[in-house]
């Protein structure tokens, strides 16, 4: 949490008497956001932007969900990407389990 707070991406945290972050629940949803989108690749300078959309208030609306829709496409080609380069993966784990087989037949 100190990585995305020093990120500027957990905005307006408060903190109590022995500094300890205190967390509303608009604020753990916030942040949970910010996980999703950096655990599909969103680079930190869109969720800062993101962020400071969010900050803004409705007026952004429209901007944030252009935001969402570029993103889920780019996540999906990358899920397709990676599940093309799977196949060769898995070719080569075919490959090579047949090659350790007869190998061992030979023997």
């Amino acid at each position: 949490m100190r990585y995305y707070e020093k990120q500027g991406l957990l905005p307006l945290i408060q903190r109590d008497e022995a500094g300890r972050r205190l967390f509303s629940e608009d604020q753990i949803a916030l942040f949970e956001t910010v996980l999703c989108l950096k655990n599909t690749n969103m680079p930190i300078s869109s969720i800062k932007q993101y962020i400071n959309w969010v900050i803004e208030g409705d007026s952004t609306i429209e901007l944030r969900l252009e935001m969402m829709k570029n993103h889920k496409r780019a996540v999906l080609e990358e899920i397709s990407l990676m599940r093309e380069s799977i196949k060769g993966i898995d070719f080569k784990i075919e490959r090579y389990t047949k090659q350790i087989q007869e190998r061992k037949q030979d023997e």
